[in-house]
């Protein structure tokens, strides 16, 4: 596997390593992945520019809550990366979505397109805010089997949660999902997900949900107990101001499976939460809160956790997908750097790194190993070639 990186920002334009000319290109380049603020994709012709560069290429990207490369996390501009393969082949499935009760069928229907004995893995973007994250993991991995590692994110929309776009070999657009698959002998996969977050406040029991939309705990509206927590300020603010402290909900039949779901919408008439993700009823919930060197910490540990899978000789490069919650950013500030070196040093020498900041990852479940959706992690997904 080759890999060229690509970034592009108003004043430059397009730069790549290693270098490329104009018109020069990877030889059979089949799939290009690449991350942009949703201002970068409605103002430029990346998509097109893209198109132009890797013909024959599959082309697929999505807005984010700001780009990650080796080297910085921006809001400006666009990262890239076009991979080739020497025995991998790929496949890309998308479709739409209207609603978030489209779900799970619209997973399970791209799922059922890129199933085969041969499929070894599967990398999904979707949009941010019409689609219910954990209904389409689930969607997704019913039809290529559990044996089979699903990871990915939701596009994002910076802090504002208006409009979330994916690009399925097509300007990307709002309602879009886009699933590749890798399939064959060599093609090798590494997934590592970690939070850093701690737990505070009492545990509540959720006593009222349908799928992601979150009515009581402790038969309490849900809304008015998360105010009273934030406080008037923070609470004016919502659902931007919920970032910072995410619902850490578990299975009381599997207790050391706990997952995170953080809000995308508030329906003060109704005192409702929704969710990136399904909030079980009967699970139990508990408020989180961040630390700086906790959440580099837990970064360092997913990158770890990927590396650790590849053991056997590689042939060519090594590609690391980072995909963070647009919540770390915004509770690291300035200090958002430090995650992405954390995870940098916890990869192995030389693998090369793109991703950007989700409205949610998905990613096998750390103990259970079945793909799910996380919120407020780090989730990497390492992908290289078994040497010939």
């Amino acid at each position: 596997m080759k890999c060229t990186y690509l970034n592009w920002d108003a004043a430059r334009g397009w730069s790549s390593q290693p270098n490329l000319t104009a018109d020069a290109r990877p030889p059979m380049s089949q799939l290009v992945l690449y991350f942009a603020a949703r201002e970068t994709l409605a103002a430029n012709p990346v998509h097109a520019d893209l198109v132009a560069r890797f013909p024959g290429a599959r082309i697929v990207g999505c807005s984010t809550g700001g780009q990650i490369g080796r080297d910085d996390v921006t809001d400006a501009g666009v990262q890239a990366v076009a991979m080739s393969f020497a025995s991998t082949r790929i496949k890309v499935a998308s479709g739409n979505v209207i609603a978030c009760s489209d779900s799970f069928v619209c997973g399970a229907k791209l799922g059922l397109e890129l199933a085969s004995p041969d499929l070894a893995g599967v990398f999904v973007l979707s949009d941010g805010l019409m689609v219910n994250g954990s209904r389409l993991a689930t969607g997704l991995s019913s039809a290529v089997g559990r044996s089979v590692a699903v990871s990915g994110g939701l596009a994002g929309d910076g802090d504002r949660f208006g409009e979330t776009w994916v690009a399925a070999d097509a300007i990307p657009a709002k309602g879009v999902i886009v699933a590749v698959g890798f399939y064959g002998e060599d093609i090798r996969f590494g997934h590592g997900s970690a939070g850093g977050w701690n737990v505070f406040g009492p545990r509540r029991t959720i006593t009222r949900a349908i799928d992601n939309v979150l009515f009581e705990l402790d038969g309490q509206p849900a809304l008015d107990l998360y105010e009273r927590y934030l406080g008037s300020e923070e609470a004016a603010l919502l659902p931007g101001s919920a970032l910072l402290f995410p619902l850490s909900i578990r299975d009381p039949d599997a207790p050391d499976r706990d997952v995170v779901r953080t809000v995308l919408a508030v329906d003060r008439q109704a005192r409702t939460m929704t969710f990136a993700g399904d909030v079980p009823q009967g699970w139990s919930a508990q408020l989180m809160r961040g630390q700086f060197d906790q959440l580099s910490e837990a970064s360092m540990q997913a990158a770890r956790q990927a590396s650790a899978t590849h053991t056997d000789a590689a042939n060519g490069d090594c590609l690391a997908i980072l995909v963070s919650c647009i919540g770390r950013r915004l509770l690291l500030g300035q200090r958002v750097a430090d995650e992405v070196d954390a995870a940098v040093q916890g990869l192995a020498s030389g693998t090369g790194l793109l991703g950007f900041y989700s409205y949610g990852e998905i990613a096998p479940h750390a103990v259970s190993g079945v793909p799910q959706l996380h919120n407020q992690t780090m989730t990497v997904t390492t992908i290289r070639e078994r040497a010939a």
